[in-house]
């Protein structure tokens, strides 16, 4: 294994075998007597990847497709049935709900045994367990069995286990989605400074939003096997270029092919997309825009068929990937009507500069009716937004603000309204 790879995966594949009773495992399981055959389902299949020092990576796909399986053998929970995995440190995994905790123990004594689990001395559980116990807010609860808790405060406690145990490797398996907003937030945010700390991990979410924030690369598996590898933002378009086209009831066959050959674009051919540009209020194009000023994207699409009512629309991207603001045709409630073949269809949408000083990307697509994609391309342009403003955020709006002063008691406070 190379230096940089802290995670090496080479030619993973876990098969199982299905038998039609629960007898005939029985029988497959004895050393001599009759043998039942069973079939073979392969949940992973010929799977590399290597993960480098203080990377983020995100495993992407629908449920079914090896993400659960793959990092339960990466932890060390399973064996693979060929291949094999290499790991250069210590690794703390938050996999299933459930994985890891005695229900009967209390939360305390679940911290003190997962920190010994993973190689650390009573002494040092015992000096990172105020950190823990902060980050998990769950109060008395700490000194009650983890049977009389709620999924949420199992999850916090779980959580605040894992990242305070010094990993070197960080393994994650959708286990936050049960978090309330606030956790969540701050889970983020612990994941950020974990990233800054060169902390190793590796993560299966179904939120891509965050994948985007927070991974620096993702691996798409589709029935086992890898489909693509790439940046995060890349991945997760082909993931959901895939999933609008399973969507459209072509089939899971159909979606795979679709998912093996797209990457920015996907969409059943209707139309076609042939030019997309930036324009200022007078009509020129443009690349740079200053906050407040009108941006006009326009939208060309020639149709190959006859359609009815089709949707023009498009998607404004942080830079991180994050969705910032989209709308379509159908949404603002305009009907285009009918075109024929050969027709070729222009959309203007017109909307003010409100986003703050970075650079921003732009989805577009054609659609039918009922969403389902003729043409969508994912960030064919990027365009930049001036500001002599600093503010946080991904828009800048105009507050108007209100502040008084309070004078003690029995005396006489001030107004100030500053708008």
């Amino acid at each position: 294994m190379s230096v940089a790879a802290v995670i090496s995966v080479q030619n993973v594949s876990k098969c199982y075998r299905l038998y039609p009773r629960a007898a005939d495992r029985l029988w497959a399981a004895l050393p001599l007597g009759r043998r039942a055959s069973g079939d073979e389902f392969w949940a992973v299949r010929d799977v590399s990847f290597r993960v480098a020092k203080g990377e983020v990576l995100a495993l992407l796909g629908p449920n079914g497709s090896g993400k659960s399986t793959l990092l339960q053998i990466i932890s060390g929970i399973l064996q693979p049935t060929t291949g094999r995995v290499l790991c250069d440190g210590r690794i703390a995994a938050l996999l299933e709900l459930g994985a890891g905790f005695n229900p009967e123990f209390t939360g305390r004594e679940n911290v003190f045994l997962n920190g010994e689990i993973m190689g650390l001395s009573p002494r040092e559980v015992e000096r990172a367990f105020p950190k823990i116990e902060a980050f998990a807010e769950i109060g008395r609860f700490i000194d009650r069995p983890v049977k009389e808790y709620s999924t949420g405060m199992y999850v916090r406690l779980a959580f605040s286990t894992a990242i305070h145990v010094e990993p070197e490797i960080l393994i994650v398996d959708e286990a936050l989605s049960v978090g309330d907003a606030i956790f969540a937030s701050r889970c983020i945010r612990k994941f950020e400074e974990l990233r800054e700390r060169k902390l190793t991990v590796l993560l299966v979410s179904h939120d891509l939003g965050l994948v985007k924030r927070l991974a620096d690369r993702a691996v798409f598996l589709l029935n086992g096997r890898v489909q693509m590898e790439g940046t995060a933002n890349d991945a997760v378009n082909r993931y959901v270029g895939f999933v609008h086209e399973r969507q459209k009831g072509t089939g899971l066959e159909a979606g795979e092919q679709t998912a093996a050959a797209s990457s920015f674009r996907h969409g059943d051919h209707t139309s076609s997309i042939v030019d997309v540009s930036t324009l200022d209020s007078g009509g020129q194009p443009r690349s740079v825009f200053n906050w407040g000023e009108a941006i006009r994207v326009r939208i060309r699409a020639k149709f190959q068929q006859d359609n009815l009512n089709p949707i023009a629309g498009m998607l404004v991207r942080s830079r991180l990937g994050m969705d910032v603001f989209g709308t379509n045709t159908r949404v603002e409630g305009i009907e285009i009507g009918a075109v024929r073949a050969g027709e070729e269809l222009e959309v203007e949408f017109e909307i003010p500069c409100l986003f703050t000083r970075q650079e921003y990307t732009l989805t577009v697509a054609t659609q039918h009716w009922d969403g389902a994609s003729q043409d969508w391309l994912d960030d064919v342009l990027s365009f930049r937004v001036a500001d002599a403003r600093e503010v946080a955020g991904v828009v800048r709006l105009e507050p108007k603000i209100r502040f008084r002063t309070l004078a003690p008691a029995g005396g006489e406070g001030r107004t100030v309204r500053v708008s």
